[in-house]
């Protein structure tokens, strides 16, 4: 494994200092909102903004990749990236940090895009897995780890906010100095959002839900924390808590989804979310407590997107998953962009503790409508079925490298007497017919990524 990990280290080492970056930074715009006096529902729509650059990024940024070519265009992002985080600290306006969120969430998919077209293009198709596996574990330590910084100084002082932008501009270096020759960008699949309602209606709520209810977390949970009377520290501890459980059990409760009806699978995470989300209501900032409640809640809610993959590719045919999973990004991207807002909105309105009463309502019916369904009808898997790997959601670039291209069919045989047509569905020959070949591996269908 090491030999195919040694020359994309460049790409995972940039992608690791940006999160650290983005990372802190979505943490100290919470709080530094909250101490410049901006309402739930300010925060709500600032954080929305961002989650709205997110998902606009996925059109906009693969064509000036295509124009400016990988690495000019990841030093485009970074700096865009970088005087956004500085400008947050300059001037301290709503309506000047919405634009600067949306700005951000723009340039962040062109990174993702860039590095994730090229791992792409690097990884050998039968180490595609185990690589993308390596990314995700990239991805969540160093959301984690940047809640470390949050101690260094004041969330109302300069200094974090420098911090940042020192990581999104360091980020440059292993990238911009990789000799791995620029990968070619393929064209995005379109949404099958009506393939996706007709296969596996399930999945497309849980998508939606899924996008809504993180969304919400991501967006308004450090002020969630903060209004429950925890300091800058207790904030960032309790973001890392849920960070880290979520990472730590997305594999076994995916394995676990492999064996059994996968919408009985997503009822259980959806209602261990919810579980989770109210009891992080009821205990408030009662210390440890809050603390097993953000484990509960990160350990099933970040399995809950990657369960709705794996559903929904067992549903589909090989040419139709790229298009289903495209879809499914865009569900949730949709959900994400609107999730913070309401959050917000509820969170003026009632209170703190309805902010973690808002997820439970976007994931608790959820789990009633998986395991109404599975309750129905028997779970007919199309093909083969799928393997729920642990992902977050990400651009469509990354989809390519879950689902990997079939290999060769080997060549027709001469056609025989009767002259009967070859299709490409043979009645498999007894041992004694079959002719010497190699062996060739069938493809594996995973579930293929997402904040």
């Amino acid at each position: 494994m090491m030999p195919h990990l040694i020359p994309i280290s460049a790409l995972l080492a940039g992608i690791a200092l940006l999160l650290l970056g983005t990372g802190l930074l979505n943490t100290l715009l919470a709080l530094r909102g909250s101490l410049a006096g901006f309402s739930e529902q300010t925060l709500g729509i600032i954080a929305s903004a961002y989650f709205f650059g997110f998902f606009a990024g996925t059109f906009f940024a693969p064509p000036l990749i295509r124009r400016m070519g990988h690495v000019r265009a990841f030093a485009f992002f970074a700096a865009a990236m970088a005087t956004c985080m500085l400008l947050h600290s300059l001037w301290v306006d709503s309506a000047f940090w919405m634009l600067l969120r949306l700005v951000t969430g723009v340039a962040l998919v062109g990174f993702y895009t860039v590095i994730e077209s090229w791992l792409n293009s690097e990884a050998p198709r039968e180490r595609r897995s185990q690589i993308f596996a390596v990314y995700m574990t990239v991805n969540l330590l160093a959301l984690a780890a940047a809640q470390l910084f949050l101690r260094l100084d004041s969330p109302a002082a300069f200094t974090l906010f420098s911090v940042s932008a020192v990581f999104a501009v360091v980020a440059l270096m292993p990238v911009v100095g990789t000799r791995l020759a620029p990968p070619t960008l393929a064209a995005a699949p379109r949404p099958a959002l009506r393939r996706i309602w007709r296969a596996a209606p399930v999945a497309f709520v849980g998508a939606l839900a899924s996008g809504l209810g993180m969304g919400a977390f991501w967006g308004m949970g450090p002020v969630f924390a903060s209004r429950a009377g925890l300091d800058a520290e207790g904030v960032g501890v309790f973001v890392t808590v849920t960070i880290l459980a979520g990472a730590l059990l997305q594999w076994p409760i995916g394995r676990v989804s492999d064996g059994m009806d996968r919408r009985r699978a997503l009822a259980l995470v959806a209602a261990a979310s919810t579980a989770g989300a109210l009891l992080m209501a009821v205990v408030g900032a009662a210390g440890a407590m809050l603390l097993v409640a953000a484990a509960l809640f990160g350990a099933s809610a970040f399995s809950l997107y990657p369960v709705v993959m794996a559903h929904l590719i067992d549903h589909l045919h090989q040419d139709e998953i790229l298009a289903g999973n495209a879809g499914v990004l865009l569900l949730h991207g949709a959900g994400a962009a609107l999730g913070p807002a309401l959050g917000g909105l509820v969170m003026g309105w009632f209170g703190t503790a309805a902010l973690p009463l808002f997820i439970a309502a976007m994931f608790g019916p959820t789990a009633a409508y998986a395991l109404l369904s599975a309750r129905r009808a028997p779970d007919e898997i199309v093909d083969e079925a799928a393997h729920c790997v642990p992902m977050l959601r990400t651009t469509p670039t990354v989809l390519e490298m879950m689902t990997p291209e079939p290999p060769p069919e080997p060549a027709p045989a001469a056609p025989a007497a009767s002259d009967v047509p070859i299709t490409g569905r043979q009645p498999r020959a007894s041992a004694a017919e079959a002719p010497e070949s190699p062996a060739v591996p069938e493809p594996t269908r995973a579930a293929v990524r997402a904040q």
